[in-house]
């Protein structure tokens, strides 16, 4: 029995694309369950009003969920013990940098190649990893070590199966790679106490999710997710990446999409069943 979720942010309307991957996770759950998540950690954007369209819409699309919702902003408590584990481990390191302080490094003419571009953008050149936990403070986000993660493992890499793209062929990433192509992601985002990487997997954790169902976009992201899991003694569930929707011109469609905003279709009369058969459902 399939566990999926949904977890959408709520700092927009939903689009197609979030219909489509709603739609594949409920299609997955099969007899199981469909979970709904709200990922509401960055709360300078967030907004209850995008919260309410969100289940407006899905309910609309004939999706439905049990209550109540797991929200990201009631579980600072969670996070914070996951961080604290790893950092038990001596996996994590505060960081003072800025996005400015990142660029400058990585465009010094000693570095003398283009910035390798990793899950989270330029990977992080290793500026603060000096630094000490004890030295942490308010302003500081927390790093993972990545060479430190992997060699506590013992492991040459991650590897992973993935249910739709290539099946049967496993995703792998060498040590090697995992320090050089991914880096030392963030783990907690200052002013936040937690991040994506580190919620998505303590979440998926408590929800019991078996089977995670996210876009194609967000592969190079489950090495990350895999590796954290392992870290924390967390089971690992299932993935399955499905294909983007895209506009006219090829690109993914973003929030700021918002001709292709659900609540636009449904004002203008088209019907749920209809969006359905034109994702392919």
């Amino acid at each position: 029995m399939n566990r999926t979720r949904f977890a959408p942010s709520p700092t927009g309307p939903l689009h197609l694309g979030h219909a489509f991957a709603a739609l594949t996770a409920a299609k997955l759950a099969g007899p199981g369950q469909f979970l709904l998540r709200i990922e509401d950690i960055d709360q300078s954007r967030c907004r209850p009003e995008y919260e309410a369209l969100i289940a407006e819409d899905l309910h609309w699309l004939g999706l439905d969920w049990p209550l109540p919702v797991m929200r990201q902003s009631d579980r600072l408590p969670a996070y914070q013990a996951a961080l604290d584990r790893l950092a038990e481990l001596g996996l994590t390191y505060p960081c003072e940098c800025r996005r400015a302080d990142i660029r400058a490094a990585l465009s010094a003419p000693q570095e003398g190649a283009e910035p390798v571009i990793g899950p989270d953008g330029p990977v992080y050149p290793g500026t603060c990893r000096h630094r000490s936990m004890a030295d942490a403070g308010p302003d500081d986000a927390i790093r993972l070590n990545m060479a430190r993660a992997l060699d506590h493992l013992a492991t040459d890499g991650i590897s992973f199966d993935d249910e739709n793209i290539a099946p049967g062929i496993p995703h792998h990433l060498s040590a090697e790679q995992m320090i050089s192509g991914i880096g030392d992601v963030v783990l907690a985002r200052r002013g936040m106490g937690t991040s994506y990487h580190l919620s998505v997997v303590v979440d998926d954790a408590a929800q019991g999710i078996t089977l995670v169902t996210r876009g194609k976009d967000l592969l190079d992201s489950t090495y990350i997710h895999i590796l954290l899991q392992r870290l924390l003694d967390l089971p690992v569930p299932r993935y399955h990446h499905h294909r983007l929707i895209r506009n006219d011109q090829g690109k993914r469609l973003a929030k700021r999409d918002d001709a292709r905003a659900l609540r636009l279709y449904r004002e203008g009369g088209m019907s749920a069943a209809e969006i359905r058969h034109s994702l392919g459902f």
